[in-house]
This record gives C-alpha cells, structure tokens and sequence, in this order.
C-alpha cells in the first residue's frame, strides 16, 4: 500500500505542504470522458441532478436523484458547507500606454486593493506596467511578476464612490465561469451555492449548488447538524498536475476559517458517534488541515496548501458529497484518498457509461 502522510505542517498559523515518498504517477488517475459529459448548465432544479452513492462497504454503487440525499443523512451526522461566494473576478480592459487588450483574473486578494492576478496576455503586464479596467473606473499597477507567472497587482479607484473592492467588482466585473463551460449563462446565481455569503472564490464550491433552501430545511428537521466553515477558491485547485509523479506537485494555498461556533458543533456531533459529511472537496480540506490527531478540529484561520492523494489517513471527514472532476486533477486525487483509487475510476467508468454529466453543474456523488 501506499505509506501514509504524517499530517500537515503548521508555522505562523501557515498549513504548508508535506511531501511523503510515493509511487503514484499523474497518469495512474487518468480516465476517457466524452466530451458531450461535461455539463454545460445546471439542471433544470439545483436538487433534481442525479447522485451516485459510493458506500465503501458494498461493491456496486447506488443511483439515486440528489434531494433522496436526506436518506442517507444520520440525525447524528454533521454537514459542513463551504460558505465562500463568487465574486466578479474577470475583468476586461486595455493597457494604459497602448490600448491593447488585457484580461485580468483576480485570484487572491492580499490586502485591501492588492491582489494576486491571472494576466492574460502576460508579455503586456510587465512591472510597473499600468492598466486601465471599467473605462477607467479602476487603474491597476502590475508590482510584481511571481515564479509561476501570476502577477501582485494594485488598485486604484474612486474610494468615495466605491467603499471597498468588491463594490467596484460588482460594477465592472464578471463572474468566472471554467473554460470548459462555452454556454453562455442565463442565470449566473445558478453557479453561486444558497448559502454564498463570504466574497472572496474565483470558483465555485460546486458540490453545494446541489442544496436547496427547502432541502436544507429538510435536514435540517430531521435532526442533522449545520455547520459552516469557508475557503476562497483560487485557481491552484484547478491547476493541472504537470509532474509525473504526484508527490512533486506544489499545491498552491488558498485562505480559509473556520469559527468557534463551527469547531464546536463539529467535534460535538463526531463526539457523540455522528459523521462529519463533508460538503466538496474545498471542506474537505478546511476539516482536515483543522484537525488535530484525535480529529478534533480547532477555530483557526490561515492559508493552506493540502494536498491529499492516496495514503493520506483521514481524520476529521468520514463522508464526502461531491462532482465529478476532472481526470488527472487534485481533486479526483483527494476522493481516491478517500474511497480508494481503483474504486473511483470504476465508479467513474461506471458515470460514463450510464451518461452522469461531469465538473461545475454536473450530477454529484455521495461517498460514505
């Protein structure tokens, strides 16, 4: 078997890394998917997709529509949401000496007007390099090119008329669809979850667009616990592996917290025999670099930078809801972790052949 991670590493409230010596290559998590699979809008209801259920204890998994998720909910059980919102994060605009067009994906934001950025074309956003987004409702100052390419950049705008960042984006900006989404949307609130509140994602947590409001309520009636913990969702997620073997790949951090109110219905419930049901991969990963030996997770804030592949011993998720990723992806890395790798990719196989549709607004999967 594969040796098993030791746990994360912890310095200045910073969860880094930890590289294990392992065997696994990229290429051990590939799969065939036909284009046609990869969704292209929501289901017609946010409930109404289809849900795949992976119980690691039998050997075929069941098939079921997403609001029948409540039977497989334990009035013990706890599930725990990741309530970052979307922002408008695209922005279209021109370089201030040439007027040549420029993109601007926001990605991070490291204080109150500097951000870290996807630029697009980047041999126009040199240091010091000035653009224009809005028609000139912001100027952006390119500070600092980093390693990987993407850019420190700083804003500049009318703080009177806007009182923070996210005002501004909300006028000017996009929301960030992933590029294998081409259809043009006609309700973009459809690719933000019913509990979105924290601004922050340039990503969605997809596996809770599947909740309802009424669904919600209906679990929440049957005596299942509610927590919310919240990630902002870079693009490090998404990025592809390009190492062979899957131990070299850098995980880029994402900022997160999770508050007292949380931890405690958290470790109460898992005290009392109930499962910690992770909703996507993102409170996954919030839970995991929380919790200490026992699986107790801890009220904390700070950035990090898990990464969970085969091998690693889970402690504080027992169950997981989430979408189909991608192959070769960190994410299809992180449920193999948990259900094992030879049981996804059938499981896998098995979506593609009954026609599941994958990623973003795709169906969903239940793994317990």
């Amino acid at each position: 078997m594969f040796p098993h991670l030791k746990g994360v590493l912890m310095a200045n409230g910073i969860i880094l890394n930890e590289k294990v010596p392992t065997g696994l290559l990229t290429s051990d998590f590939h799969y065939d998917l036909p284009e046609e699979l990869i969704a292209q809008s929501p289901a017609e209801r946010r409930d109404g997709s289809r849900l795949m259920v992976l119980d690691r204890k039998k050997d075929a998994p069941e098939h079921r529509v997403f609001s029948e998720i409540i039977d497989f909910l334990r009035p013990e059980d706890v599930l725990v949401v990741n309530s970052s919102k979307v922002i408008p994060a695209r922005l279209l605009g021109v370089t201030k000496k040439t007027g040549s067009p420029m993109e601007l994906l926001l990605l991070k934001s490291h204080a109150a007007g500097r951000w870290e950025t996807l630029v697009r074309p980047g041999k126009r956003a040199k240091a010091g390099d000035v653009l224009l987004f809005g028609d000139g409702l912001l100027t952006v100052t390119v500070e600092e090119v980093l390693p990987d390419g993407n850019r420190i950049v700083s804003f500049e705008y009318d703080r009177a008329r806007f009182k923070s960042d996210y005002e501004l984006l909300d006028a000017i900006g996009e929301l960030p669809l992933p590029p294998y989404i081409r259809k043009k949307q006609k309700d973009l609130s459809r690719y933000q979850t019913v509990y979105a509140k924290e601004e922050g994602s340039a990503a969605a947590p997809t596996a809770g667009l599947h909740f309802t409001p009424e669904l919600l309520d209906a679990i929440r009636k049957k005596g299942v616990g509610y927590a919310e913990v919240t990630l902002h969702i870079g693009l490090g997620t998404f990025r592809p592996v390009k190492e062979a073997k899957i131990a070299d790949h850098l995980m880029h951090t994402e900022h997160f917290h999770i508050d007292e109110a949380a931890a405690a219905e958290i470790n109460r419930r898992r005290a009392s025999g109930g499962r910690v049901v992770a909703v996507g991969t993102t409170s996954c990963r919030v839970l995991e670099s929380v919790a200490d030996e026992n699986g107790v997770v801890h009220a904390t804030e700070g950035d990090t930078g898990i990464f969970i592949y085969p091998g690693y011993r889970f402690r504080a998720v027992d169950a997981l809801i989430t979408n189909f990723h991608l192959p070769e992806s960190t994410l299809l890395m992180l449920v193999s972790a948990l259900a094992g790798r030879e049981r996804i990719l059938e499981a896998y196989r098995i979506a593609v052949e009954q026609k599941y549709r994958f990623f973003s607004f795709g169906d969903a999967m239940l793994i317990e």
